[in-house]
């Protein structure tokens, strides 16, 4: 069995004049992004490996759920096939991972997440917002055999607002 937990970075802004990686959250982004951390720390156990997008916006994110999770940031992998924006980039990142890792974490971007979320999950969703997180099962042993999974919950922000 393998476990999937994508996270679309928080809410970014574009009040700065700064590249597209540099990019940091809103304030907004902020509380969103610790609102999903705290529901999923409430039904869910945390992976045991997260990787993050090298993008600040992303890496962010990935800080407020670290905080929220108790998990060391300093023990976050941060993974340049991640700043992928089409989803192909991350697959491939995923589907070679080691089989000793079961249940992994991913901090990034859309339209990667949301391609993935429907390609590999069982519930369609028309694009996953910003902080929106998906978890998604896999009867496989092998990260290479990655197929359709069984997606177990979708959090998303503004439900929770």
């Amino acid at each position: 069995m393998k476990r999937i937990v994508l996270v679309r970075h928080a809410k970014s802004s574009w009040d700065y004049g700064v590249s597209d990686r540099e990019r940091p959250l809103k304030p907004r982004g902020r509380q969103d992004a610790e609102l999903v951390a705290k529901q999923f720390v409430g039904k869910s156990k945390v992976p045991d490996y997260i990787f993050s997008s090298p993008a600040k916006r992303a890496m962010e994110t990935c800080k407020i759920f670290t905080s929220v999770l108790n998990y060391p940031f300093e023990n976050i992998n941060i993974e340049e096939k991640l700043y992928d924006f089409g989803g192909v980039g991350v697959i491939g990142f995923v589907k070679n991972l080691s089989n000793n890792v079961n249940e992994i974490m991913i901090f990034g971007h859309n339209a990667a997440f949301t391609n993935i979320v429907n390609d590999f999950g069982s519930t369609y969703i028309d694009n996953l917002p910003t902080s929106g997180l998906v978890e998604i099962e896999f009867d496989i042993q092998n990260w290479m055999e990655l197929e359709t999974g069984k997606t177990r919950q979708i959090i998303i922000p503004k439900e929770l607002r």
